[in-house]
Order: structure tokens, then C-alpha cells, then sequence
């Protein structure tokens, strides 16, 4: 098998398996980072509802940044969903890494949501 197609197989593996154990609820949504390999999404999603509460990217127009795909820009969109998160009146969030390894730019966008208030 391809080494890329097996890599993703393997992360759309453990993705499941997380969450199996992970939920969003209106007192703890879920805070769901995707990496790709330009950008950085999150999302604040209340999985009970199924609504979207907060989300940032790298791809957002008011993030003006000259590379998109590096840990600075992770921290940037971490920081700017932790602001738009506690407009929206949630602070503690139970964090969904989306089958990605809890280092480098997932660890840099968790780290910066944690500084800007949010409790995981």
C-alpha cells in the first residue's frame, strides 16, 4: 500500500476511536483541530445541537500572515478561537486532536487556546 494512503487509514483510525470517547456538550463543547498541510482549522462544535459555536483558520481573511502552515500560525488561529470561543460564552472545552499526533502545530494551537483563556 501507498505510504501516504496508509498514514491516512491510520489517522481516520484513531479518529474514530477518539471519538468514540469524545463528545461536545452545551457545557463542554468539543474543540476540533484539522491540519492539513498549508493550514490550520478549528472549530468549537456543540455536538448535542450540531452547531458550530466558534471556529478560526489559517484561511480567514482577518488572518493576515505570510505562512500559513508553521506552529506561529497555529498559535495564531488557537489565540483568535479562544477569543471568538469566550465571545461566545465558553471557556472549558474538551479537546478533539483528530487523530493527529499532540505535537508541533497541534500542540502550538492548543498551547495559544490555553493562554487565551480556554480550560482543557
Amino acid at each position: 500500500m501507498d505510504r501516504n494512503k496508509l498514514k491516512s487509514k491510520q489517522r481516520g483510525r484513531r479518529r474514530i476511536g477518539i471519538r468514540k470517547r469524545i463528545e461536545g456538550t452545551p457545557e463542554r463543547p468539543r474543540l476540533r483541530v484539522y491540519r492539513s498541510l498549508n493550514h490550520m482549522y478549528a472549530q468549537v462544535i456543540d455536538d448535542l445541537a450540531g452547531r458550530t459555536l466558534a471556529s478560526a483558520s489559517t484561511r480567514d481573511k482577518d488572518m493576515s500572515m505570510d505562512t500559513t502552515g508553521n506552529a506561529g500560525a497555529a498559535e495564531a488561529v488557537g489565540a483568535k478561537l479562544a477569543e471568538k470561543a469566550k465571545a461566545a460564552g465558553v471557556t472549558k472545552v474538551v479537546f478533539d486532536r483528530g487523530g493527529f499526533k499532540y505535537h508541533g502545530r497541534v500542540k502550538a494551537l492548543a498551547d495559544a487556546a490555553r493562554k487565551g483563556g480556554l480550560d482543557f
